[in-house]
């Protein structure tokens, strides 16, 4: 089966076993830097399986969600912020990563919810330079690596950084997932407990190879190791236990109260 996933740093202890082919010719990893891109391959049938921002569940027919693993966060994330130079209730214009139409889709719900505005998007792809992303716009979203490397920019371009899914939590009181695993039910040629299965034990493994991930990713990023190890343990989230499915679910009902689906569909999860 063919498999679809980003390669940034938050979706790396998931991705590892696959990217390393750890379960031989059952699968065929796929990778990509956005997860909005991931997702088009799975809408196009491009690929099987594919790590999606949750919001393209709502969005992408006949999909199944693989149990027990996400992309989440219980309060700050560090890796999906809003940089803003004026207060966001004065925010009238707001540049979209295009990576994540998940996080596309949360600022614009914090900044209705909580600040009462609804800002003109301008969308923009991934970029490392803060005051390239932002050009003219009075805030900037950034996702993954980029936001990462951000708060380093951030007090020289005189910026207000917000960690969105801390926003999320002064908002809800709850988690949020950002990316989940989703199978298209046609597409399933690996025995669904097995799948599961294998899918457990790539997040297993990943997270025992957390201190080798993050001294990558620090070379690559010249950001600190210690960051990045606490990052990894701390920040990130990769359970979809009860609460993260009630975040995830408040979520889908706020995004669409924002218009931003047409319905908030119950999830449907593959059974081993």
């Amino acid at each position: 089966m063919r498999i679809a996933a980003s390669t940034y740093l938050n979706s790396a202890p998931l991705v590892q076993s696959f990217a390393t082919n750890a379960f031989g010719a059952r699968y065929l990893f796929l990778g990509d830097a956005a997860p909005s891109r991931c997702a088009a391959m799975l809408a196009a049938k491009q690929a099987d399986i594919a790590l999606i921002p949750v919001i393209e569940y709502q969005r992408i027919p006949n999909l199944l969600v693989i149990p027990n693993v996400a992309v989440a966060a219980k309060r700050q994330v560090r890796s999906v912020l809003l940089a803003a130079r004026k207060p966001l209730p004065d925010v009238t214009t707001l540049a979209l990563d295009t990576s994540s139409r998940t996080s596309q889709a949360l600022v614009q719900i914090i900044l209705a919810e909580r600040y009462g505005v609804k800002p003109h998007l301008i969308e923009h792809t991934p970029r490392l330079n803060a005051a390239f992303a932002l050009g003219e716009a009075d805030a900037a979203l950034f996702i993954g690596d980029p936001a990462l490397c951000l708060t380093t920019q951030a007090e020289a371009l005189g910026l207000t950084i917000y960690d969105l899914a801390e926003e999320w939590q002064s908002l809800t009181g709850l988690p949020f997932v950002f990316a989940v695993w989703a199978v298209r039910a046609e597409s399933l040629t690996v025995e669904p407990s097995q799948l599961v299965r294998d899918f457990l034990e790539a997040k297993a493994e990943g997270l025992r190879r957390v201190p080798d991930i993050a001294a990558q990713f620090a070379a690559e990023l010249s950001l600190p190791l210690p960051d990045l190890l606490n990052y990894l343990h701390v920040n990130v989230n990769y359970d979809l236990d009860e609460a993260n499915r009630t975040g995830l679910e408040r979520y889908y009902e706020l995004a669409a109260t924002h218009g931003l689906i047409e319905a908030a569909h119950p999830v449907r999860f593959l059974t081993a």
